[in-house]
């Protein structure tokens, strides 16, 4: 992990835009914690798209262009796999009382459209990091499809050296930040 000063002024930027981003668009970000053993936390986040769950996946799957949109993922670039397994590397930077540090990992994705994205760490900065994105389609009283509900399910222990609670506390903040974009995303590309 690397490690670089950031002002208080930033910090607090990307909270407010955050909260305008809720207050302009009426997005609302539900997230919940769950304490496990040896440090383990499993983070739980969902925020409704109000698109077919056929346009978010293509987001979420769009595995080159994730860096372009979302605030915290500095690098995400596949990986050669000889098993024809999809391998990608990420790059991502969290904000810890005034230090950014980055983190990187190596995922295996497990695709299964398009209900779920599944992720394993498979190298990296953590000790555990795995989970799921996973699609609910939403319909009108007509039962026509009209909204996702998108989740990102993660189970993450954070390195030795650095204090579980903390770890929580700036992932999830930081997923807030991460699922509006992906939702402003989708709804850009719509």
């Amino acid at each position: 992990m690397t490690q670089n000063t950031l002002s208080p002024n930033q910090e607090s930027a990307e909270l407010n835009a955050a909260i305008n981003a809720v207050q302009n668009n009426g997005a609302y970000v539900e997230i919940s914690t769950e304490k496990r053993p040896a440090k383990e936390r499993r983070i739980l986040a969902t925020v409704t798209i109000p698109q077919p769950v056929e346009q978010v996946w293509q987001v979420i799957t769009d595995y080159e262009h994730l860096a372009d949109f979302v605030p915290n993922l500095t690098s995400s670039k596949l990986l050669p796999s000889s098993e024809g397994r999809i391998r990608l590397e990420q790059i991502g930077s969290q904000c810890f009382l005034r230090f950014k540090f980055c983190a990187r990992v190596v995922l295996e994705m497990t695709e299964s459209f398009p209900h779920e994205l599944g992720f394993a760490m498979q190298e990296g900065d953590f000790k555990q990091f795995e989970g799921a994105w996973k699609l609910q389609p939403t319909a009108d009283a007509q039962g026509n499809p009209q909204s996702t509900q998108l989740s990102y399910d993660l189970s993450v222990k954070p390195p030795r050296a650095m204090p579980a609670a903390l770890i929580e506390h700036h992932i999830c903040h930081n997923l807030t930040l991460n699922l509006l974009a992906i939702r402003q995303r989708v709804l850009e590309l719509a």
